[in-house]
């Protein structure tokens, strides 16, 4: 017998985690406008939540060249510098402007290796109010299958909460 009824299952954990983890983010974050420190928070905080990740930061659309993505802040080991929108999992995210969720990174036609552990990959388009891309949000997994729609949903809540505000 579970000695832990109304444990949840893992699948049934995700929505809460993330529901839990976008409360903690807007507390810390309310009232702070600067976009660089809101990325930061939201890398940090998240990399306490989400365990299956071994690197979670942001790209950040250059001004200068509107096509590629220049690191911004993370959590984990160092990440490319810069990522053209025609290349890999982030390009393909900040081109069509919709959450990529790559259960294998190697079967990913154009896949950059930022680093050699990374066999799964979800990549969040940032928009702001506008709707204009400003960012995306990538996070990176050893493990094969990570991410799924519930991180899809989880995550893309978060970024419109912290990024698409007035």
């Amino acid at each position: 017998m579970n000695s832990r009824p109304f444990a949840m299952s893992a699948a049934a954990a995700k929505p809460e985690r993330y529901r839990q983890a976008l409360e903690q983010i807007t507390a810390v974050l309310c009232g702070e406008p600067d976009r660089t420190a809101r990325m930061a928070t939201v890398a940090a905080m998240l990399a306490e939540t989400l365990p299956q990740a071994f690197w979670i930061g942001f790209y950040i659309v250059d001004p200068a060249r509107s096509e590629e993505l220049v690191v911004g802040p993370y959590q984990g080991a160092l990440g490319c510098l810069r990522i053209p929108f025609s290349r890999g999992v982030c390009g393909a995210a900040a081109r069509t402007r919709t959450t990529q969720i790559v259960p294998d990174v190697h079967a990913f036609p154009g896949h950059i290796a930022c680093d050699s552990r990374s066999n799964s990959e979800i990549v969040v388009p940032v928009l702001d109010l506008a709707g204009t891309l400003i960012a995306v949000l990538d996070l990176d997994s050893t493990a094969y299958a990570a991410f799924d729609e519930a991180d899809a949903a989880g995550l893309e809540t978060i970024v419109q909460a912290v990024f698409a505000r007035g």
